[in-house]
């Protein structure tokens, strides 16, 4: 594999990226007897069930045919999150007048040291996922295409590896979608992006979750005139419909163009440009020039060449099928990560790889996927973090809901900070104060999401969130802001009545 397609920039950043990630020079080692367990993919689920192994005593191999470090420190949340931050940064610049300072004119991005800060970010991230570091841990790292040969075979660069369990850990990739004109006309996606060294003028970014809605903000706030594009009526349509209607306004207000609702028909090149052809919702069909087109249409489980036909593994399109401990159709194989659960976060593969190392080296106890409370956060500004049910989530299980809201507007620290667009939902169960889930909406929700996610998973309910001292002031106090207003419904019509006697009979 030739590394420097998916790196194209050749500068000290990348070269030390390509030294931890697949130094040029590696030997694979020589297949030493039966390894408790085989490891197919160096990407975040794969790299914990490695050390997991390697922790314990276990005779542990990896093998990877690309880089270490998977899709996470290559292609996604750390370059992605890096180059998100500088476009924060020229947000901030361009706002500083609302603060009193008062920036010169001619202040400008340059978006060529923004990728390479970026890089270097990367880079100095990488000896966290290298070689050399599980090397050490004592895996035995192997580069190269791995391929099963039966129940409990693999081959990798033309060597045969032995095992007694397996994880399959080969993570997803960007999905297609069959735009007439699309492929031949040339497209980007989260793999090649950040390979970008100057500004494109004119950016569409097809598909408005949570990536499409990232870069698209990310990019304008860096000088790019983008276009957004989606078939939905909104963008973020999984998240909480209040959630997603402040991020919608927040890309609006950055200068993104929202062009929702629509079907995009073809795509073609005419004089170096790029021209979409796309119905709107009114059906009249529209041109639209572009220079690049970032696709951000979700992901693709990487199931393909693993020959899981000769292992007797079953899969689907959407990726291999697991039991709720992981394990696979063949008992001997387990999957982990984007490959196998649909959760496709970083942290929901490094839980997954630590309950295949449960499960598949330890007779008990056995853990279960379905155990998990996942929270996760889109990085936009404002962010959005949810854990738990949504309300619709909720009605579908049988439970009935009250939900306790707060307001950022209405929170000092917020003020101050003059980030006062978002809130907190907590869905409760009716009648008792058990959280089933929540949303937070602001410029530091990933933050503030753990409190309610520890709280959920140790069963402390509204009542402890209530009685929790929060410094002051903290955007996190809109959370006791909430629990406060559960607290009040504790008053009722009786208890009033009671507390009233008492006081009286006390004054």
């Amino acid at each position: 594999m030739n590394i420097h397609e998916l790196l194209t920039v050749r500068d000290e950043h990348n070269d030390k990226l390509i030294a931890n990630a697949r130094p040029p020079e590696w030997q694979n080692p020589t297949p030493d007897g039966r390894y408790n367990l085989v490891v197919i993919g160096g990407g975040s689920a794969g790299l914990v069930a490695v050390a997991g192994t390697a922790g314990i005593g276990g005779k542990v191999a990896l093998i990877e045919k690309s880089l270490l470090g998977g899709d996470c420190l290559n292609y996604g949340c750390v370059p992605s999150k890096t180059v998100i931050r500088s476009g924060r940064v020229a947000a901030d610049v361009r706002d500083a007048a609302r603060y009193g300072v008062h920036v010169p004119e001619g202040v400008s991005v340059d978006f060529g040291e923004v990728m390479a800060r970026m890089r270097r970010v990367r880079a100095d991230i990488s000896p966290h996922d290298s070689a050399e570091r599980y090397t050490n841990l004592g895996a035995d790292v192997y580069f190269g295409e791995a391929r099963f040969t039966g129940p409990d075979t693999v081959e990798v660069a033309g060597q045969t590896l032995h095992f007694s369990k397996a994880v399959i850990a080969t993570g997803s990739r960007a999905s297609f979608i069959p735009i007439p004109g699309l492929a031949e006309s040339g497209y980007l996606t989260n793999e090649d992006v950040f390979n970008l060294t100057e500004r494109p003028n004119r950016l569409a970014v097809i598909g408005g979750g949570p990536i499409g809605s990232e870069l698209a903000q990310a990019f304008q706030r860096l000088g790019t005139a983008v276009t957004l594009i989606d078939i939905a009526e909104h963008i973020l349509p999984r998240e909480d419909a209040d959630a997603a209607e402040i991020v919608q306004q927040a890309l609006a207000r950055d200068g993104v163009e929202l062009l929702l609702g629509v079907k995009t028909q073809k795509i073609s090149v005419e004089g170096g440009e790029k021209l979409i052809a796309y119905e709107d919702n009114h059906g009249r069909v529209i041109e639209l020039r572009v220079d690049d087109i970032l696709l951000a249409v979700g992901r693709a489980p990487n199931i393909e060449g693993l020959d899981l036909e000769k292992a007797s593994v079953a899969y689907t399109k959407k990726g291999v099928t697991v039991s709720d401990r992981l394990q696979t159709s063949n008992p001997r194989i387990y999957a982990a990560g984007d490959v196998a659960v649909p959760y496709q976060f970083t942290h929901v593969a490094s839980q997954t790889a630590a309950i295949v190392v449960q499960n598949a080296l330890f007779p008990f106890p056995k853990r279960k996927f379905s155990d998990l409370l996942i929270p996760w956060v889109t990085y936009t500004d404002p962010e959005v973090a949810h854990v738990g049910l949504y309300p619709a989530q909720a009605a579908e299980q049988g439970f009935e809901i009250d939900t306790f809201s707060a307001d950022m507007a209405h929170n000092d620290r917020a003020m101050a900070e003059g980030s006062t667009e978002g809130f907190v939902k907590i869905h409760v169960k009716k009648g008792t104060d058990q959280i089933l889930g929540a949303t937070i909406v602001g410029r530091h929700a990933g933050e503030m999401l753990n409190e309610i996610t520890l709280a959920m998973k140790h069963k402390l309910g509204m009542k402890g969130l209530s009685t929790l001292i929060h410094p002051y002031p903290t955007e996190a106090e809109v959370i006791a802001k909430a629990a406060s207003e559960w607290n009040k419904t504790r008053l009722t019509p009786t208890v009033a009545k009671i507390f009233g006697w008492w006081l009286r009979r006390t004054r």
